[in-house]
């Protein structure tokens, strides 16, 4: 097994994307549209090329079909049950403007630091399967993380929290990540010969997270610069996944 400190380390970076995009909308307010929506769809391209091109041939390769069938589709049903957490129904909040806002931005954030589970769970998983792939996804992450923490904190600066209560609350939803690479590991070293199981898992909720959510964010305003953004972001870390030493 690799060094575990490793994988934390990187899934710790991802994480703490989060806080950064908290910071810069602290610090400088919320960016243009037309970036968010290339980050997204960046961040959907990087981790669209990172399934298609590693992790379920990788599965395939190293289990039988069975495993990967079923881990792909309980990745996807995973990812869906984490992404209803998002869509609950505002109709009973309260009517102050700032109330709405707050529990809007501590919603988002729960949603937020679902994803993050399995997202570091993938981190985890694909650095066992192959040196250098838990990087890539580990930077594709950072890439949809970074919206993402500015997602969290532009609601909660409108409702006027104060900035050190939002820098926490988004310090908190980064240790998500490495604690869903902790249970990565500690599910690959319980079940034997799960490897092909949890790479298709992985694959499966990545699947779901980008043409659930990242590809339809990205294309509301945007579609143009959202198009780009995922070419790119796919043909970049497809070429230099398929770079990697085997």
């Amino acid at each position: 097994m690799h060094d575990i400190f490793e994988i934390v380390w990187i899934s710790m970076i991802a994480g703490l994307a989060t806080t950064l995009g908290s910071l810069l909308v602290l610090m400088f307010g919320k960016p243009k549209e037309r970036i968010l929506a290339s980050l997204l769809a960046g961040a959907g391209g990087v981790m669209l090329a990172v399934v298609s091109v590693d992790l379920l041939p990788e599965a395939w390769e190293v289990g039988p079909p069975i495993q990967v069938c079923l881990g792909f589709v309980l990745g996807l049903l995973f990812m869906y049950l984490a992404d209803m957490r998002l869509n609950v129904s505002h109709d009973t909040l309260p009517l102050s403007r700032r109330q709405r806002l707050k529990k809007t931005g501590l919603l988002v954030a729960a949603g937020i630091a679902l994803h993050d589970i399995p997202e570091g769970m993938a981190i985890a998983v694909s650095q066992e399967a192959a040196p250098g792939l838990g990087f890539l996804i580990a930077f594709g992450i950072t890439l949809h993380n970074l919206p993402e923490g500015m997602a969290t904190t532009a609601p909660l600066k409108m409702a006027q929290i104060r900035w050190w209560k939002i820098l926490l609350l988004n310090i908190g939803i980064a240790f998500f990540t490495p604690l869903g690479a902790l249970l990565g590991l500690l599910a690959l070293e319980g079940v034997k010969d799960s490897l092909a199981f949890f790479l298709a898992f992985a694959a499966g909720a990545m699947t779901l997270l980008v043409f659930a959510e990242l590809m339809p964010l990205s294309r509301e305003r945007h579609p143009r610069y959202a198009l780009l953004g995922g070419t790119i972001g796919f043909i970049i870390f497809a070429s230099i996944s398929l770079l990697l030493p085997a």
